[in-house]
């Protein structure tokens, strides 16, 4: 009889707890517009920052200290890809950004962004392509190159930025962060707190905006800028950013080539300590933002959303809220865009990827943040 009531002890555990996983890891998701999502978890991560989908829908998901995971989404298996360079893990810094080559089907490049350390202590991003062996075992990189750093590695572990994004006509787009050290954004020798564009191979293209301000200067699309931890393309091949504020006044620019945006001469938020910095509208030769928040959302990741399984939502920016704990549909109308939605998650989101069928994924932030997809509440 003992035995009989151990069995069904332990049956009514298990139900217990199937209950309480299916309860947490499907919910619904309200938008303060009337919008209502689906929100499936499908496995957690160690502090993960990026994720970008492979042709055949599998997952690559970066971990800020360090590791590449590849994911399918299908069985929910986890399996680390060899071959990852050495990160300078601390504060802001890792394992970054990771894109696929528009050609990737092709070349099986990939590229990543992380954060480096030199003899003295001094960091700086770093990004480099690599090919990935999908081996159903032991799948890595190979060939890795080194194709831009950030000029010059300073002490301190923020503001690195380094995502990235291909243009329609195949260039690479990468965000370098100020790195905390604010002037240095409106420098022609230093290449933090600017929107960079070169070729896919590292080389320089001969039509960048800036060909009369020094060598360096040669790679740079736009400058004055600060932390910018979002970047996307629209169907029109205008390029969007995102960027935080000081204390508040985080920014959405449409970020045009050859253009300043005034970081840290001007800023819709003040510095951390309570000193007020000239507005933007004080200054009109600078480009000042789209969008503008205050409070801050803290924005992290972001798509312009081209899918099918929103229909209505195509051309909508979706942006991470970390501070905020929110993801964000900005309405995008030709050079102009507007919040029109926020979603609050409950966590801090850290980035936004659309899926196969048009799904759109969201990782949360820090240990044991959880990948969830959204799909429409039917």
């Amino acid at each position: 009889m003992q035995s009989l009531k151990v069995s069904y002890l332990a049956l009514f555990v298990l139900l217990l707890s199937c209950s309480t996983y299916s309860e947490s890891s499907v919910k619904s998701i309200d938008g303060n517009a009337g919008s209502r999502l689906f929100a499936e978890s499908y496995a957690e991560f160690n502090e993960p920052w990026a994720m970008t989908f492979l042709p055949d829908g599998d997952l690559l998901v970066t971990e800020k200290s360090g590791s590449l995971i590849l994911f399918n989404v299908n069985d929910r298996t986890k399996v680390s890809v060899g071959g990852i360079p050495k990160v300078a893990y601390g504060g802001q810094g890792g394992l970054g950004d990771i894109i696929l080559h528009p050609r990737f089907s092709d070349n099986r490049w990939i590229y990543l962004s992380y954060a480096e350390q030199d003899a003295s202590g001094k960091k700086g991003a770093v990004v480099v392509r690599a090919q990935f062996i999908h081996a159903s075992d032991r799948p890595k990189l190979k060939n890795i190159e080194v194709i831009w750093r950030q000029e010059p590695k300073v002490p301190g572990n923020g503001h690195y930025s380094y995502r990235l994004a291909f243009s329609p006509d195949g260039r690479l787009f990468i965000t370098s962060g100020d790195r905390q050290k604010q002037t240095p954004a409106q420098s022609w020798t230093q290449d933090l707190g600017k929107v960079i564009r070169i070729n896919a191979d590292g080389s320089v293209p001969s039509d960048n905006p800036f060909q009369n301000k020094g060598k360096l200067a040669k790679t740079f699309w736009s400058i004055g800028h600060r932390n910018l931890l979002g970047i996307a393309f629209d169907r029109q091949g205008q390029l969007w950013t995102h960027e935080m504020g000081p204390r508040h006044g985080d920014e959405f620019n449409l970020t045009l080539g050859g253009d300043n945006y005034g970081w840290p001469i001007v800023s819709w938020g003040d510095h951390y300590s309570g000193m007020p910095i000239p507005d933007h509208d004080t200054r009109p030769e600078f480009n000042a933002p789209e969008l503008y928040w205050v409070p801050t959302v803290a924005p992290s990741g972001m798509i312009i959303y081209n899918g099918d399984m929103f229909p209505d939502w195509r051309d909508n920016a979706f942006i991470g809220g970390l501070r905020s704990k929110s993801l964000v549909r900005i309405r995008l109308d030709g050079q102009r865009a507007y919040e029109v939605e926020r979603f609050a998650m409950g966590k801090r989101i850290r980035e936004v990827a659309q899926g196969p069928g048009g799904s759109i994924w969201v990782l949360e932030d820090k240990k044991d943040g959880r990948l969830l997809r959204l799909t429409p509440h039917e």
